[in-house]
């Protein structure tokens, strides 16, 4: 089943998507309630849903499909990395494959499957990152890889926009990303429940799903999900090690290979090419089995430059 989120007139929906449209909770029941429901109860209450009239998607602003408690973003794809690190002449860090490494990012900056995204503040290099994201369904706390896979609700798509030049400058102090990442991260264009994706998964686990993005119409990547280091489930157990995850929480997989994202592509043809997302440029990703999200670059706020730290002082003492 397919759960979405939507705004008409001024109004906020949730409800179950199908050919006809969108059919609406009959209880005014969000999509973070229903998982935090449980599988089995979310899709009761959908089927209830769909005796209800529909209303034409094309007369409706997705949002994303939840609003989710907290938001991590792994990196799993050994390609993605190995092109990122390419410029420096190194290749991939032996710590990637020893553990599945994350971030925490921003779940306030969420926008939805249509929605314009803004160029950050002062960045000259932005970029997209091609995606897809689990959501959890239940709560748990030092979870096993194969409990791990009970507390899955489902998937969507996820775009990690990416301001590259903040990135790297706050990263050089060995911490981060922060600012170069918590501009914006389209989620949608809906939530597909875990049971529709099963048909996908391949014989070692992972879900080999398509997955492609284009920018003004030009495809620039195309992998399978199922290149993953780690299948979900052990992102979700090594999320919930030695603490917990909660129902709603999401985990982004990282970008996929093979021109997820254009700092990949940079890294390897060794230029800025294709060149930085510009307002106006319309970015596109289709994954198999969860939809196709469209966002346009528009342009950002002119604020201020940040202000430099001030020459340290070696004064141990207070004046007297």
């Amino acid at each position: 089943m397919r759960f979405a989120t939507w705004e008409a007139e001024g109004r906020v929906q949730a409800g179950v998507v199908e050919a006809a449209g969108l059919h609406a909770l009959p209880d005014g029941r969000s999509i973070l309630d229903l998982v935090r429901a449980g599988l089995p109860a979310a899709l009761e209450a959908g089927a209830a849903a769909l005796d209800r009239p529909a209303v034409p998607l094309e007369s409706v602003r997705l949002l994303p499909p939840l609003t989710p408690p907290t938001v991590r973003d792994f990196v799993a794809f050994e390609e993605h990395v190995e092109g990122m690190v390419l410029p420096s002449g190194e290749t991939v860090p032996p710590e990637w494959y020893q553990a599945p490494t994350f971030y925490f990012t921003n779940p306030y900056a969420l926008i939805g499957a249509h929605d314009d995204v803004a160029v950050p503040p002062g960045s000259q290099r932005f970029d997209f990152e091609l995606e897809v994201a689990v959501v959890v369904g239940r709560d748990g706390a030092s979870l096993t890889p194969e409990t791990a896979r009970e507390h899955v609700f489902g998937y969507t798509i996820f775009n990690d926009w990416s301001a590259r030049d903040l990135q790297f400058r706050e990263m050089a102090v060995k911490l981060g990303p922060a600012k170069g990442k918590d501009s914006a991260t389209t989620l949608g264009p809906w939530l597909v429940t875990a049971d529709e994706l099963e048909p996908y998964r391949d014989a070692d686990g992972f879900l080999a799903l398509d997955m492609r993005v284009s920018v003004n119409g030009e495809q620039l990547g195309q992998d399978l999900l199922s290149n993953m280091g780690w299948p979900f489930e052990e992102l979700i157990s090594y999320a919930s090690r030695g603490t917990e995850v909660r129902a709603g929480d999401v985990l982004g997989s990282g970008t996929c290979g093979n021109g997820g994202c254009l700092a990949e592509l940079w890294g390897r043809h060794g230029a800025a090419a294709p060149p930085p997302l510009r307002p106006g440029d319309v970015v596109e990703m289709t994954v198999e089995g969860l939809g196709t999200i469209r966002n346009r670059v528009v342009e950002g706020l002119d604020l201020p430059p940040v202000a430099p730290a001030r020459p340290r002082s070696r004064a141990r003492m207070r004046a007297s």
